[in-house]
């Protein structure tokens, strides 16, 4: 008698950040029940986000501003992604008396950023158009870990900077000028829209149900036993310090990575309609954003 062959693994590409490997370490241990199994290529966000472009694997954790180029192909998962409250990218400076100084121009200053295709850039143009009415200088383009020794060192005037960096920055000399979060929740009352998951539409309407259920129970599995992930999680977090793995998965793993809720989607309509309102994205259609 011949077995029913197994199913293919899903591919999934995600980051190695303790948020992201904290939240699909149940799953892609086989500990999820009836979840499929996970082929994992770990790979930053500026990365998966041109994989999206491009329509390489099953599923993608990418920035929410890449969405409007990708959202034909890819279908936003109402879990497992990053949003949430007091964890905006931080604009850095090196001379701190500058943080003193309201309305910094930045005009002909150089700004290293880490994508011009990441939500980070679109919060940090969507600041600018509100704070610096002569707008900014030159933007470059650096790795995210090169972006603090390069204000560090002078290379550039200012650095955006997420994750992690806000609790390292102080390590490095610098001052932060200012929060793009914290911006962004005082003139809309919404959360930060960061980072989000997306599957591809043509596996079919239940079988990106089931990919949302997997990754919501993931995430919950995490939360009831922190011990279980931390192995996976310290196995990938680039030397980062124990401590600052945890204070980042506390902030970056909320009730949002569990079901986006009504404020969840508010908050990503808000950016891409705001971003496209200033010409930094296309716009999307009404129901884009709605999940099978």
């Amino acid at each position: 008698m011949t077995g029913t062959a197994a199913a293919p693994p899903v591919r999934i590409a995600y980051s190695p950040c303790p948020n992201d490997t904290f939240v699909f370490d149940a799953w892609a241990h086989g500990r999820v029940p009836g979840a499929p199994a996970l082929d994992v290529t770990f790979a930053d966000i500026d990365i998966t986000n041109g994989m999206a472009e491009r329509g390489e694997l099953d599923v993608l954790k990418v920035s929410y501003a890449v969405l409007p180029w990708v959202l034909e192909e890819y279908a936003l998962l109402p879990c497992g992604g990053a949003l949430g409250r007091g964890c905006g990218p931080l604009v850095l400076v090196k001379d701190g008396s500058l943080t003193r100084e309201p309305g910094l121009d930045l005009t002909g200053k150089t700004v290293a950023v880490p994508s011009e295709r990441s939500t980070a850039y679109l919060l940090f143009r969507l600041w600018a158009a509100d704070v610096l009415p002569e707008g900014v200088g030159k933007v470059v383009v650096l790795p995210f870990h090169e972006i603090m020794p390069a204000v560090r060192d002078g290379r550039v005037d200012a650095g955006l900077v997420i994750h992690e960096a806000r609790f390292t920055y102080r390590d490095y000399g610098l001052h932060c000028l200012a929060d793009m979060g914290e911006h962004w929740e005082s003139t809309t009352g919404l959360p930060i829209p960061l980072g989000a998951i997306i599957a591809k539409r043509s596996l079919g309407a239940d079988a990106l149900r089931s990919l949302a259920e997997a990754a919501r129970t993931s995430v919950r599995m995490a939360w009831a036993d922190p011990e279980a992930s931390r192995p996976y999680v310290r196995a990938h977090a680039q030397e980062l310090d124990p401590t600052v793995a945890d204070q980042h998965i506390g902030l970056y793993v909320n009730e949002f990575t569990a079901d986006l809720g009504e404020a969840g989607y508010a908050a990503v309509r808000g950016l891409l309609t705001r971003a496209a309102a200033e010409g930094l994205v296309p716009a999307i259609a009404a129901d884009a954003l709605v999940f099978p």
